[in-house]
């Protein structure tokens, strides 16, 4: 039988040593704040609980002590298995020094994972990682050295190798809906995702674990549709009310954003001139019109925005890994919401398409990029920032476009005398050896699929042979603006070209995404 209780009283179930499965996402969304909170005064006044083993599949919190680094206080926790933890600064910290074992996994990884371990599986079994830092023969997803239990290894099955990520048992889980009824069935209709809840609380209950639900709003056993039942009760032990729930941190609450209203119109702001435009609109030249897509945070998103400037978000379907197929994805501390989509599934399932291919393209960000075309955006600088669904995206993506400015830490001036006015300094971000591969060039070689790198002054596309320069921004010199700022000489293409000025400036480009291979004009 459901107990129904305040934060605090949750939070007493809690025992030391515990494997806890926080559920949600970034920026607040679909995160159980009140019940975490509580976890973090418990332990703030009596020192309990301690010793915990924290998983959280995708990356929470606010940059600002909330999320996942309400468990960031030392002895609280002595090892975190994430899967994004780029908005963690506090668990970041406490990796970086040591002081617990940190582990980070990809998304869909994870997500699938949970599945299994509802099953009574012993882990799930993917390509997914294979030469990255995720494979054990090149870290093994460890990033730090007071990690050192093997959470995957490397099999052959079949007559190919696959990574198998070990199933562990969940103490307990920690999840969030909008509606639930006293006998324990939650609803999410008032959520911007689905997550993982469902997976999460059977993978809890297969373990002989207990599952807190944080809700909205209470209502009587048996008046909730059952068809819009996303968690039965039957595996819910506790149930928090927290009335003030928060759709995200930015955002209190938005029926575009939940699905129950469809925006009759969705309007854009153009982007101000600037490099995050010009590279999102060189990104935007390698999409097809029809293509199914994925858009990472930060500068990629950049490219809905130039795409609705353009008139031609209808020509595409954007998704994103928490589940949305169709509509427009949200930025922000609401990345991982859509207004408008035409479907919302479960992440898992979700994971499960885009590993098999269901993704046309993917525009994704880069850290660091080696001679090889390797690309790094999950440790780097002395920052643990993760990978989310990262890897799964890059694997399973037919096309591939990698984005980001070309130097870091020094401002480029877009417009003026020339188009572009690029500083002398700022640190390099194609270096001879990134400090870790999140992405694998060598795995998109054998599988065929084109790759092209594209910074605000140069674009580069892989080869057998290594990364190949072939445009460069005009107005710039080869050596003094582009070589020089780069640790390593590329190959350069003997028919090394000029990207397009239309980037450059404030109109709009006048973009048509063509319906072939060709490139966009």
């Amino acid at each position: 039988m459901v107990t129904i209780c305040d934060p605090a009283q949750a939070a007493a179930r809690v025992p030391d040593g515990a494997t806890v499965l926080v559920d949600g996402s970034g920026g607040g969304v679909n995160e159980p704040g009140a019940v975490l909170a509580a976890l973090e005064a418990r332990f703030l006044e009596q020192a309990a609980p301690a010793g915990l083993t924290l998983v959280h599949i995708s990356g929470m919190g606010d940059g600002h002590g909330g999320g996942i680094d309400r468990f960031s206080h030392p002895g609280m926790v002595r090892r975190v298995i994430g899967g994004h933890w780029g908005w963690t600064p506090g668990m970041q910290a406490l990796a970086v020094s040591g002081e617990i074992e940190a582990y980070c996994l990809p998304q869909g990884t994870l997500s699938h994972l949970m599945r299994e371990i509802a099953g009574g599986r012993p882990g799930t079994v993917s390509q997914v990682g294979l030469g990255t830092f995720v494979d054990p023969r090149h870290g093994g997803g460890k990033l730090n050295s007071a990690a050192t239990d093997d959470l995957v290894d490397v099999i052959e099955l079949a007559g190919r190798e696959w990574l198998f990520t070990k199933a562990f048992p969940i103490d307990v889980a920690i999840i969030r809906g909008t509606r639930a009824d006293t006998d324990g069935n939650i609803t999410m209709d008032g959520e911007g995702l689905l997550a993982e809840t469902l997976s999460a609380a059977q993978a809890a209950r297969a373990s002989g674990g207990i599952v807190i639900a944080q809700v909205r709003e209470l209502v009587a056993a048996g008046t909730l549709d059952p068809r819009r039942v996303r968690v039965p009760g039957v595996v819910v032990d506790t149930l928090v009310v927290a009335p003030d729930q928060r759709l995200s941190f930015a955002t209190r609450d938005d029926p575009f954003l939940t699905g129950e209203l469809r925006a009759p119109s969705v309007s854009h702001t153009p982007l101000a001139l600037s490099v995050r435009k010009v590279i999102a609109r060189r990104a935007a030249l390698e999409l097809h019109r029809g293509d199914v897509i994925n858009l990472g945070f930060g500068v990629p998103d950049g490219v809905a925005a130039v795409l609705a400037e353009e008139g031609l978000q209808e020509q595409v379907t954007f998704t994103v890994e928490q589940g949305h197929v169709g509509g427009i994805p949200a930025g922000g501390s609401d990345f991982g919401m859509c207004v408008n989509p035409m479907a919302s599934l479960d992440a898992g399932h979700q994971f499960d398409w885009y590993d098999g291919g269901g993704l046309d393209i993917a525009v994704l960000s880069f850290a660091q990029i080696d001679p090889s075309g390797n690309v790094n955006v999950s440790q780097f600088g002395g920052r643990i920032a993760g990978v989310g669904g990262f890897i799964n995206i890059s694997q399973g993506a037919k096309r591939l476009v990698f984005v980001g400015t070309f130097v870091a830490g020094a401002p480029v001036t877009v417009g003026g005398e020339l188009p572009l006015q690029v500083p002398e300094h700022g640190a390099a971000k194609l270096v001879t050896h990134v400090e870790q591969v999140s992405f694998s060039a060598a795995r998109a070689l054998e599988t065929g699929r084109p790759v092209v790198y594209v910074t605000e002054r140069a674009v580069f596309r892989l080869t057998p042979d290594g990364i190949e320069l072939t445009e460069i921004a005009p107005g710039l010199d080869l050596d003094a603006d582009v070589l020089a700022h780069m640790e390593f000489k590329p190959l350069i293409s003997p028919d090394l070209g000029e990207m397009d000025d239309r980037l450059y400036r404030a109109a709009a480009m006048s973009l048509e995404l063509p319906t072939d291979d060709t490139k966009a004009r």
